[in-house]
């Protein structure tokens, strides 16, 4: 993109689509207004004594009566536009006093690419950086910007209209903990450079006017009861998405247009510096996205939320530096200053990211409370894996219970009832003499849900089934299908990590990150509405009840005393998560602490549809079986050789002896689930030394 006469081209562009956009709007109005045209013009030929007769009365009469009515619904159209709130994207806003440095170095960065400095900045629990327009009245006046110059080039039109106020500049947290000072200023330069195209006002208006059209749509799309309102909001739904679908396309060439010319004004600051940091980029994404579903999730589902989220994505990517041969440059920039320093609190900072992350990504409550508190990560081994295993290791055993299998196992000591290893092992590698009878679900009452005395309690907690010691058996994410691989070879995260539907580059001049990033909607698109979104994958069974026959599928090569335990396993789990599932819907939001100025902004976003960015499909009934069983080898291991829980950056919990993190057990308990064959597993457990036979300790 090349410039002309001091303008450029890209800003030209958006411009003109702009006006296209509003030349929608302005014929939508038009429409509205012809009736009324017309009853004038009826109105006052029969008044001059032109157009006289019945036949004119009455003509005049309807179309009065029409004029009036099409006048009343384009009013309501119009009101419901200007006032419904749009869309707003979950941020945790950092007043100034809470990071003058990093304010003073967004103002120098806007001063250097003469554009207008953002009004305000946010940070997201996600990998990326965009701008936001939160002029709303609904959701409160924005600062007032320091900077009245319309674009440059387009000056005039813009001098004649009131200042249009700076968006807020939405930063991804681990940019912040894992980036250079440098590097997040070359990173941030696209982005803070689009906040000229944003202060022009015919680019602003037709921003206004989309996302109020898509506001409009979500307030149809919320349905009400009585007929007439039901009549109103179908009306109101079909006016708006089809003046959305006619400003669909110049609405996106607007967006190309700005982000081309942000990009191209950004081109002269730090522009060398802003290739290297795009690899910093790419390994943000890995590692966030890999400690969100191998570390973090084990601990949401027990009820506890990692409170340093973003200083475990910087312990995940130096873990990597140190396995990855494509990254064994990058541990030499940890001697350089991170950009968290410009922070006056990081820790207070991070704690309120990591919360507004456990909403968005799992639905937990917007505040902590007695079934939902923080953990750090000095506590995360005996918090949230020794606890997750005992739990799946009891919930296994009351299972076994309904099943009606015996209490003893073979060489178990006469006397002795409580739950050992054995037990599951001949359970399933007997010989079932009814196939039929054993491939029947058991039946899981109430009571059978209720834990037995001193041997488990889910009161508190939300117990859902930790993750395998090295996360091996779980459903892979799109990024990691390939678990078989060794640890310590980690070249898959140095690639591209498709995104769990968060927003990507902006669409106010962000860059795209290398090939991290797609063209960013308009302001206000980031969360669902109407039908501008696909609706997050169903949750009532995120734990392992599938919704159709697929689990069956899956079950069908497993042995027949697999299949059942696994179905009853899988009702167990529906049963715990339908009562104690934290719910987040309604709980107002509230700031860390006294003092701190951050907080998730609640009051900008639905908070009724949590979450919003789930991050795994459910589980099916042979990953939830084999959960359990790999959880009840580790209490084994615990219990009778001294192992210990431990925590792996990259793979989540992981069984420790000796220090040293034990052979992956995965293959030998899928043998035993698949096949009912113990052998392998049994020769894994005499190679440690671990006694199955050896009653162990439950939560």
């Amino acid at each position: 993109m090349t410039a002309l006469g001091g303008v450029e081209m890209g800003a030209l562009a958006a411009r003109t689509r702009a006006l296209a956009v509003l030349r929608v709007r302005s014929r939508a109005l038009a429409v509205a207004l012809l009736p009324a045209a017309a009853a004038v013009i009826l109105l006052v030929g029969g008044s001059t004594g032109h157009l006289v007769g019945g036949g004119w009365d009455v003509l005049r009469w309807v179309v009065s009566v029409l004029a009036l009515l099409v006048l009343l619904a384009a009013a309501g159209v119009a009101l419901v536009v200007a006032r419904a709130e749009p869309a707003m994207t979950p941020t945790v806003t950092v007043p100034e006093e809470s990071a003058p440095e990093l304010y003073r170095m967004v103002r120098d960065l806007a001063d250097r690419l003469d554009v207008p400095a953002p009004s305000a900045i946010a940070l997201t629990p996600d990998c990326d950086s965009w701008l936001e327009d939160r002029t709303h009245p609904l959701h409160g006046p924005p600062p007032v910007d320091r900077d009245d110059d319309g674009l440059p080039g387009l000056g005039d039109p813009a001098r004649r209209r009131s200042a249009v106020a700076a968006p807020v500049l939405v930063i991804g947290s681990p940019f912040l903990w894992w980036m250079r000072v440098g590097e997040l200023r070359a990173v941030l330069a696209p982005v803070v450079a689009g906040t000229g195209p944003s202060a022009h006002p015919d680019i602003a208006a037709a921003r206004r006017f989309i996302r109020g059209l898509d506001a409009a749509v979500a307030v149809a799309s919320a349905g009400r009861r009585d007929p007439l309102s039901r009549a109103a909001c179908a009306g109101l739904g079909w006016v708006s998405r089809l003046l959305l679908r006619s400003c669909r396309r110049h609405a996106t060439e607007m967006e190309r247009g700005v982000a081309a010319a942000a990009a191209e004004r950004a081109q002269a600051v730090d522009y060398g510096l802003r290739i290297v940091a795009q690899e910093q980029v790419g390994l943000a994404y890995a590692g966030w996205d890999r400690l969100l579903t191998r570390v973090a999730l084990p601990a949401w589902r027990m009820g506890r939320w990692p409170s340093r989220l973003d200083v475990g994505v910087v312990a995940a990517l130096t873990e990597l530096s140190r396995r990855d041969r494509l990254a064994e440059g990058f541990a030499s920039r940890l001697g350089e200053r991170p950009a968290c320093d410009l922070l006056e609190e990081p820790g207070v900072v991070d704690e309120a990211v990591s919360l507004l992350a456990a909403r968005l990504f799992h639905g937990g409550p917007a505040e902590t409370r007695p079934d939902w508190s923080p953990v750090g990560w000095e506590d995360y081994p005996e918090e949230v894996v020794d606890r997750s295993w005992r739990t799946d290791a009891a919930r296994l055993h009351r299972v076994l219970d309904t099943l009606g299998v015996r209490r003893t196992g073979a060489g178990t000591a006469p006397g002795t009832d409580g739950p050992t290893l054995a037990r599951v092992l001949d359970h399933l590698t007997t010989p079932d003499p009814d196939p039929a009878s054993a491939l029947a679900p058991p039946t899981v009452t109430d009571a059978d849900a209720d834990p037995a005395p001193g041997t488990h309690s889910a009161s508190g907690t939300t117990p859902t089934g930790a993750q395998a010691p090295h996360a091996d058996h779980a459903t892979p994410h799109p990024a990691y299908a390939d678990h078989d691989a060794p640890a310590e070879d980690s070249d898959d995260l140095a690639g591209p990590v498709a995104r769990r539907g968060a927003p990507d580059a902006s669409g106010d001049g962000q860059a795209p990150h290398g090939d991290h990033a797609a063209p960013h909607p308009p302001y206000g698109d980031h969360a669902p509405h109407g039908d501008h979104a696909a609706p997050p994958p169903p949750r009532a069974d995120h734990h392992g009840t599938p919704a159709d026959d697929e689990d069956d599928d899956d079950l069908a090569g497993t042995t027949a005393r697999g299949a059942a335990l696994a179905a009853g396993l899988s009702a167990q789990l529906a049963r715990e998560e339908a009562r104690e599932r934290p719910v987040g819907a309604g709980v107002p939001s509230s700031p860390p602490g006294p003092g701190a100025g951050t907080g998730p902004d609640a009051a900008l976003w639905d908070d009724r549809a949590l979450p919003l960015l789930p991050l795994q499909p459910p589980r099916t009934g042979r990953e939830i079986l084999t959960a359990h069983i790999t959880a009840m080898v580790c209490c084994a291991a615990m219990d009778t050789v001294g192992a210990a829980p431990g925590l792996d950056w990259l793979d989540g919990p992981a069984l420790l002896l000796d220090g040293a993190r034990t052979a992956d057990l995965a293959p030998s308990v899928l043998s035993l689930v698949e096949t009912g064959d113990p052998g392998p597993l049994r020769a894994w457990m005499t190679e440690l030394g671990i006694r199955p036979e050896k009653p162990v300790r439950l939560v």
